[in-house]
């Protein structure tokens, strides 16, 4: 099985497949060799893009647990994408439908949303249910690296 989140290069279009390990790691696109930047938006994930992710991340990794009909989720998801970005290099977010995915969020116990989660090697280092803002998870963030 091919692991691997798909990069597009803003230069040439090409795309790159790029492991969990690396998505914080500034890299070079295959085709046109112009610079990848570190991830700095939410990666949505299926369970085994989550897995992958979460076991191989050499940084932080926020997972926001969220489904479209919940407001406070709406409300949050600008927070997140705020978070990926400014965290770029230095952690790696990723966004769980509780809906397309319901296992995920019933294998960490998720009741509530939105319930963010930072992991750090494949462990669970905090978890907080509700609407938080950036200076917040910026913190978590923090504190698990």
């Amino acid at each position: 099985m091919t692991t691997g989140i798909i990069l597009e290069c803003k230069s040439c279009g090409a795309k790159n497949r790029v492991s969990a390990k690396n998505l914080a790691d500034e890299g070079r696109c295959g085709r046109c060799k112009a610079t990848l930047p570190p991830i700095a938006q939410p990666i949505d994930v299926d369970p085994a893009t989550f897995d992958h992710v979460v076991n191989e991340s050499k940084v932080p990794v926020l997972v926001d647990f969220w489904a479209a009909w919940c407001g406070p989720c709406r409300a949050a998801a600008p927070h997140v994408k705020a978070v990926a970005a400014e965290m770029a290099g230095k952690a790696v977010v990723l966004k769980v439908d509780t809906e397309q995915h319901p296992e995920l969020a019933n294998r960490y116990g998720v009741r509530g949303i939105p319930n963010f989660m930072v992991m750090k090697d494949g462990r669970i280092v905090s978890q907080q249910v509700g609407l938080v803002g950036v200076p917040e998870m910026r913190r978590w963030l923090e504190r698990a690296a």
